[in-house]
């Protein structure tokens, strides 16, 4: 029977993902051939220690619960919005973890940022060099395969082949057919150029794309396949003839802070999630979580924190870096406050409030 909710929030590792019906008939996908998820160790850049304890200490809400399987359930991407510090990004880490979803893939966005940066990068003068030492290689008979076969004589591997400089970004790893989802995140979407929303809605309605220089080489291989590097990791992974498609739909989560508005047309292919600052019930949860039961010092801070948050933006970190010292610096009640008060400025004004 499928299981509701697959994702819990109570942080403790399952194989649940496994029980997650069929999709809905408009987002079933039969990417080939399928590939298992790496090891959650497999990539040392995802897997460190800062990343585990977000994943290990993340406090769900019963709303984020709700959508986070929505998402699941759905096959679509999830739209998380709300203050800075409020743990957006660190949501796909406590999903993947208790899902057992692998090493979560990361896109940093900036203003800069394309479609193309997503799904692959391809070097080629990397290629156009490797080809010269290829032709002046002692003994070398006859040219390239532009694939990445060998060539020549002695069986030695041809390093100018494509598929040698060419590398699938976190989106193109992502729609992989991997046999379970892969986690992506893709964060400060709302730092983008006005163009990346749009861009992203057609690889992630479709669950595939196309790398054109893969498509062409691939009509001088017989079975056409081509070998490449996957992100976060030094495996390769078969790519048939140019063309991906995902077989399990990655859970991808979007972050925004809000400032700026995206396309209805985007907006309603997403889930969307709308965090808003913890109440002081949820506070002390999470100080719990991260440092502890709050000692009566502690929930002084909970209480000025929550008493200041009606008059502008501030950030739960804030909080926490602030009990931590207060535990660990070995102050005077005085000198507390004084630093408190300055671990704890305002970073914007809101438009309304965000406290329950």
């Amino acid at each position: 029977m499928p299981l509701w909710p697959v994702y819990t929030g109570t942080n403790e590792p399952h194989d649940g993902i496994a029980e997650l019906p069929a999709p809905p008939p408009w987002r079933d996908f039969d990417g080939g051939p399928v590939l298992p998820v790496p090891d959650a160790a497999a990539d040392t850049a995802a897997h460190s220690p800062d990343r585990t304890h977000r994943a290990e200490t993340y406090q769900a809400t019963e709303e984020t619960v709700e959508l986070v399987n929505a998402a699941l359930y759905l096959r679509r991407p999830l739209l998380v919005t709300g203050p800075p510090g409020t743990g957006k990004s660190s949501l796909v880490y406590a999903v993947a973890r208790e899902l057992r979803l692998g090493p979560v893939l990361r896109w940093n966005i900036t203003s800069r940022s394309t479609l193309h940066d997503g799904l692959y990068q391809y070097d080629p003068l990397s290629r156009l060099y490797a080809a010269r030492q290829e032709a002046a290689r002692p003994g070398r008979t006859g040219g390239t395969d532009g694939a990445g076969g060998t060539g020549g004589t002695g069986g030695a591997v041809d390093g100018s082949g494509i598929e040698h400089h060419l590398r699938l970004g976190p989106l193109g790893t992502a729609l992989l057919p991997y046999d379970r989802p892969r986690a992506l995140l893709i964060d400060e979407i709302d730092k983008s150029d006005l163009d990346l929303p749009n861009d992203l809605l057609n690889v992630l309605e479709e669950g595939q794309y196309e790398i054109p220089e893969l498509v062409r080489a691939s009509r001088l291989t017989p079975d056409g396949v081509a070998e490449v590097l996957a992100d976060g990791t030094d495996e390769r992974v078969p790519v048939v003839r140019g063309r991906v498609r995902c077989r399990a739909f990655p859970f991808v989560v979007l972050t925004s802070n809000g400032e700026r508005e995206f396309p209805p047309a985007f907006l309603r292919r997403c889930v969307t999630l709308h965090l808003r600052q913890p109440d002081d019930r949820h506070l002390a949860e999470i100080v719990r979580a991260h440092l502890g039961e709050p000692d009566a010092y502690a929930r002084t801070l909970i209480e000025r924190f929550l008493s200041r948050s009606g008059a502008g933006d501030l950030a739960t970190d804030q909080l926490l870096n602030a009990i931590y010292l207060a535990r660990s610096a070995g102050l005077d009640a005085g000198s507390l406050d004084r630093l408190a008060e300055q671990l704890m400025p305002y970073l914007g004004q809101s438009a309304q409030s965000d406290v329950f």
